[in-house]
Order: C-alpha cells, then structure tokens, then sequence
C-alpha cells in the first residue's frame, strides 16, 4: 500500500476550502489570522506605553472608555 502524500501547500489550499465551504469567508479569515506571525516586542512596547501608569490607573481608564 502507498500512501498519498501531499505537499503542505496543498493541505494548507484544501483546508482553506474546507473552512471556507463550512465556515464562511468572513469566519474563516478570522479563524486563520489567529496564526499569523507577530511582528515587535510586545512585552517592550507594553513597558513604555504604560510606564507612568499604575495598574489602578489603566483599570479607570478601561471603564472610561467602556461607558462611551
């Protein structure tokens, strides 16, 4: 017996149609673009945009913009 083995290009296509035909495309772009790489430091970029704020700080400004 020999098995059919395919190119990850082509199991990456027919999955992409898989999920499209189940999911939709607006669902299946979702789904895939929690695997697409990340570019920067978050934990860098976190640093310096919350330097000067305490964790009481950020948590009032979350409800502020919560109740707009």
């Amino acid at each position: 017996m020999k098995a059919n083995v395919k190119t990850l290009s082509e199991i990456t296509q027919e999955a992409t149609r898989l999920l499209y035909k189940e999911l939709g495309i607006t669902n299946t772009v979702r789904f895939l673009n929690q695997f697409r790489a990340g570019y920067g430091n978050y934990t860098e970029e976190r640093e310096q945009l919350f330097a000067d704020m305490s964790l009481d700080d950020i948590l009032s400004q979350i409800k502020q913009m919560r109740k707009k």
